[in-house]
């Protein structure tokens, strides 16, 4: 997208990141939005390729540079791209040289946040409102029943805070259940 006047005049028509030609693109720093011009980049088309292609470090050597920019949004893109290669010397280098705010830090790695993910005995993803089915007898803690294999489950919900655990009904009563003893229905 061909960038707005305004973010124009703060990068003075060069890219905010190798600072070696024409910011054409405007970049929005997910998972930001672009209502604001502080969520965005202004960027030329190697960088914007670079970013796509991945994998080309000797181009990202530019971001010695552009990690010292006071905009944060070019320093969040900066660490972002650093990061892809901290295995490298020279990138592990600039990213302990720099101090960022913590806020800065970690919106360059919800990039590399991997959502928490309730899965069943047998590597299906579980959601709120399935239906399970037990895999084994469980003993239900507090009561003096026993929860027979194959009994059904339904409208499960997930324990937010415990990607091991569901919630659900059985026998009017609400429990907890290990992930690893169901199977979606």
């Amino acid at each position: 997208m061909a960038i707005t006047d305004k973010l124009n005049e703060r990068c003075s028509g060069t890219c905010e990141l190798c600072a070696n030609a024409n910011a054409i693109n405007e970049y929005t720093v997910s998972p930001k939005h672009d209502d604001a011009i502080e969520n965005q980049v202004a960027i030329c088309n190697d960088c914007l390729k670079a970013i796509d292609e991945k994998g080309n470090s000797e181009h990202w050597r530019c971001l010695e540079g552009s990690i010292w920019n006071p905009e944060p949004a070019v320093q969040a893109l900066s660490y972002r791209l650093l990061y892809a290669y901290k295995d490298e010397d020279w990138a592990s280098s600039v990213m302990s040289s720099v101090e960022l705010d913590e806020d800065i830090i970690q919106w360059a790695m919800s990039a590399y946040v991997v959502a928490d993910v309730h899965k069943d005995a047998f590597g299906n993803n579980l959601e709120n409102g399935d239906t399970v089915v037990l895999t084994q007898a469980l003993n239900v803690k507090g009561t003096s029943f026993t929860a027979a294999k194959g009994t059904v489950v339904k409208r499960i919900r997930l324990v937010p805070d415990n990607v091991e655990q569901i919630e659900g009904k059985i026998n009017e009563q609400v429990i907890v259940i290990l992930c690893k003893y169901v199977k979606k229905g």
